[in-house]
């Protein structure tokens, strides 16, 4: 049975009918038709639904709909205007991190996660961060590139 599920979305109170078992992801997308949430794999694997819940990357496949009552998500549409976000997008252009751009938006929020969580980060931990989000097509060296570029300008 469908209920209301209020919660706030890249900045805006939102309320969507939706089984509370419909996952999260599916809400973003078929509720709120922000379909830059990829669905992947729907056990959490490939990190392709990786969005920002309460402010942590979290897997939107993962969250039922009714758990993210009165949370505050953002998905990748929402960090226009972000310094960092900003930054990674044009590190992720020059440094040829995007192919099929099907993780590209999970790859973002988890990027954004690692240049604010560890400043120090380098390579190694980078690449340790992110084992949980899955590109069939880069090889990593451009997205690890472009994490360290930005993790660098950060620094200097």
């Amino acid at each position: 049975m469908k209920r209301p599920i209020s919660l706030t979305v890249n900045g805006r109170a939102e309320t969507v009918l939706a089984e509370p078992r419909t996952h999260l992801a599916g809400l973003l997308r078929e509720g709120l038709r922000l379909t830059g949430t990829h669905i992947g794999c729907e056990h959490g694997v490939c990190g392709a639904c990786t969005v920002e819940v309460d402010g942590a990357p979290a897997r939107a496949c993962l969250l039922h709909a009714g758990a993210a009552e009165g949370a505050s998500v953002r998905t990748v549409e929402g960090f226009d205007g972000d310094a960092v976000m900003t930054a990674l997008r044009e590190a992720f252009s020059a440094e040829h991190a995007l192919q099929c751009g099907y993780c590209t938006p999970g790859m973002l929020v988890t990027a954004r996660d690692i240049i604010l969580r560890l400043p120090d980060a380098d390579e190694a931990r980078v690449r340790e961060e992110l084992a949980g989000n899955l590109c069939r097509c880069t090889g990593y060296r451009g997205i690890v590139r472009a994490i360290l570029r930005v993790l660098a300008q950060r620094r200097g």
